[in-house]
């Protein structure tokens, strides 16, 4: 079942020009209604139930319903977002809880540098992969 977004939780990020839904949704399906103030999945069938956009609400206002192997027939998989990390509450349909709680990050945000000592890219209109730095292209 594709994301939905409970409208009585949904503050639409508190009016920012892009929600937090918008900013993750991989398949760009968020959008943010200007009149009402909330956020909506505008095509359904392209949801992909990543869980990105549940993650990132920071008022728990969207939902996915669970796949049928996590919670069967009637339970529920809930996340609470706090600062650093996602507590997860799953609630099986006997009622019994589990929770599991999982670091947001686990490095500073912007300090990653994915490719140390690899040299700055070169110029566009070069065919070299960034790898192939120290290489000539070979004449034709």
């Amino acid at each position: 079942m594709p994301s939905c977004v409970n409208v009585e939780k949904c503050d639409g990020c508190k009016g920012k020009d892009k929600t937090a839904c918008q900013y993750i949704c991989p398949n760009d399906l968020m959008k943010l209604d200007m009149n009402m103030m909330k956020a909506w999945n505008q095509e359904p069938e392209g949801c992909w139930e990543c869980y990105s956009c549940v993650k990132i609400c920071p008022q728990s206002a969207i939902e996915v319903r669970a796949y049928a192997d996590i919670v069967p027939l009637g339970g529920s998989v809930v996340p609470l977002r706090g600062s650093d990390s996602i507590m997860w509450t799953v609630k099986f349909r006997n009622g019994k809880l589990k929770r599991f709680k999982f670091p947001i990050r686990t490095t500073p945000e912007g300090s990653i540098n994915p490719y140390p000592g690899a040299a700055e890219p070169a110029a566009l209109d070069n065919e070299l992969l960034f790898t192939e730095a120290g290489k000539t292209l070979p004449k034709m």
